[in-house]
């Protein structure tokens, strides 16, 4: 962990808004988990953040959360089912380029 994120999350006043980076550290997550809880809905930033814009959360309801069992459920079941999706396009994306691969050989072995 970063060891200015992890000062911060060490403050006895930590500040009221907290970055995409510093939620996850409070949330026991990674940076990169962030944008697929989002997207869920699991998270909320506040105000109504464009989609490239840095992103910001309350910490009071970062705090609430992270002691939410079904929650923290949850967001553990969007996380699994994104990387599965994911991991299954790649698959998906390998066996047709192995398949192509099998039929140019294929071709070329008969002429």
């Amino acid at each position: 962990m970063d060891p200015e994120i992890e000062s911060l999350l060490n403050l006895r006043n930590p500040p009221q808004r907290l970055t995409v980076e510093e939620a996850a550290g409070r949330l026991g997550y990674s940076p990169h988990e962030m944008p697929v809880l989002i997207a869920e809905g699991l998270l909320k930033p506040l105000g109504h953040p464009a989609p490239n814009a840095p992103k910001h959360f309350l910490t009071a309801l970062l705090d609430d959360l992270k002691r939410d069992v079904k929650w923290h459920g949850k967001a553990n079941d969007a996380l699994q089912e994104y990387w599965r999706h994911k991991n299954a396009r790649k698959q998906t994306s390998i066996d047709k380029r192995q398949a192509s691969q099998l039929q140019t050989q294929n071709a070329r072995s008969e002429n």
